[in-house]
């Protein structure tokens, strides 16, 4: 199921959570409510809440009664279709807008660690990022003129269904709730003037999420998804997560050995090489560029780069 934030172009509706089915965009709290009425059941609608961000905060129990509604609509689709809505009609927001917590994962591909002059980790290198950062699948990437150098960075994204300390690394596909795209854009030129990278990587509007949050019954094991990014059509990065250094269950393994994870809380897993700081000469994002991240079994987002206004 591909879970998503959305609201429609022609009203003033709130973001809502819905899911996708065919070309379609349907409301799980009204998916919900109708199965329920179906089988005359008055169950509490509280553990399916429409606003996106509580609903996610619930995970995994909110996620299975929406899988449930998702098969009751697909199943009685001529009955239902009332409940679809055309996609050109919707507007998609990041699947989760505020996150407790963004853990991104640096150098976890050896061949982006070796075009970034970087060693192999022996660790995994973790870093943060806030919600200020997040935006839509198709919203503008907002350049702003305190840098030159704004670089692109497709990666797998993790989204944690339920709360995580100590999970062994055998264990750790019980805590996931799904998976979605994003593009670390990262600022060079800030990134690297200190230290530490936190200010050029979580600079307002700079990091697309999305197009949607694919659940683990369609995706069981990240282990071998092929990861795309494009520049104005321009093939410039193809990895595969096979290839990451930590893979995801070591990830959540390590992570919650040190930080108690919550559910919605989202998991950055690292870029493969083709980024363009390695390039040579290095060429970086401009006003008017547009970036196009693709993922196996995921889909694609696609955002155009623009000046921000201060």
């Amino acid at each position: 199921m591909k879970l998503v934030n959305y609201r429609n172009k022609n009203s003033n509706q709130m973001e809502r959570i819905g899911f996708i089915l065919d070309e379609y965009v349907v409301d799980v709290q009204d998916a919900y409510k109708s199965m329920l009425q179906a089988v005359n059941k008055n169950e509490q609608l509280e553990i399916i809440p429409a606003e996106p961000d509580l609903f996610f905060k619930i995970g995994t129990p909110a996620i299975e009664r929406a899988i449930a509604a998702y098969d009751f609509v697909k199943k009685n689709q001529e009955e239902l279709t009332l409940l679809r809505m055309e996609q050109r009609n919707i507007i998609f927001g990041p699947p989760i807008r505020n996150p407790q917590k963004i853990i991104c994962v640096g150098r976890n591909y050896a061949a982006h660690a070796k075009e970034m002059d970087s060693d192999i980790p022996t660790y995994p290198v973790l870093f943060a990022k806030f919600a200020n950062a997040l935006i839509g699948p198709n919203d503008p990437i907002e350049k702003t003129s305190f840098t030159e150098k704004l670089d692109y960075e497709g990666e797998l994204v993790v989204v944690i269904g339920k709360e995580a300390k100590h999970v062994k690394r055998e264990d750790a596909h019980h805590y996931i709730s799904g998976y979605a795209i994003g593009n670390d854009t990262s600022a060079r030129d800030l990134q690297k003037r200190t230290p530490q990278w936190l200010q050029g990587k979580s600079i307002d509007r700079t990091t697309p999420i999305g197009p949607w949050i694919v659940t683990t019954e369609e995706i069981k094991d990240p282990i071998n998804l092929a990861v795309r990014s494009y520049v104005n059509g321009e093939l410039r990065q193809e990895g595969n997560t096979r290839d990451f250094i930590f893979d995801v269950p070591t990830l959540i393994e390590f992570i919650t050995s040190l930080i108690t994870l919550q559910p919605g809380d989202l998991i950055m897993t690292g870029t493969p090489d083709g980024v363009g700081f390695g390039m040579n000469p290095p060429q970086f994002l401009s006003n008017g560029d547009i970036v196009t991240i693709e993922i196996d079994k995921i889909g694609k987002i696609e955002n155009k780069v623009m000046d921000a206004q201060l």
